[in-house]
């Protein structure tokens, strides 16, 4: 899905749905993105901030209320020109993620919306 829209506005309006919401980045390295990913899913003390405890903890998400979860990456194109491995394996990891939590009690969606001269939003898968 691909519509006008920058990450304040991506977060306003999944927030007006009732979605819990989580805006990360910019971030250059994927360590810094994994914690920013969980401080802002609330994810528990035991989250090793690193991709296999992330899928762990997407796959869970049972300490966030039922609804619809919103993790919008601002900026994923900084990461994806710094480090185009560690980017792509994130976006595998929150791709499944995705995938795995559709019709679920806690459907996740994650969108990467454009810097605003491009002013075009990704929405994972």
């Amino acid at each position: 899905m691909r519509t006008s829209m920058d990450a304040s506005a991506a977060a306003a309006e999944a927030r007006s749905r009732g979605a819990v919401v989580g805006v990360v980045g910019p971030a250059a390295r994927p360590g810094d993105l994994l914690t920013q990913i969980g401080r802002e899913l609330q994810f528990p003390d035991y989250y090793g901030h690193n991709l296999d405890a992330l899928e762990e903890c997407l796959a869970d998400l049972s300490w966030l209320p039922d609804g619809e979860v919103v993790l919008v990456w601002d900026g994923a194109d900084d990461l994806r020109r710094a480090d185009p491995t560690g980017h792509a394996a994130l976006l595998e990891v929150l791709t499944a993620a995705v995938e795995e939590r559709a019709g679920t009690h806690r459907p996740l969606q994650v969108v990467l919306p454009s810097p605003p001269a491009n002013a075009t939003r990704t929405t994972l898968p």
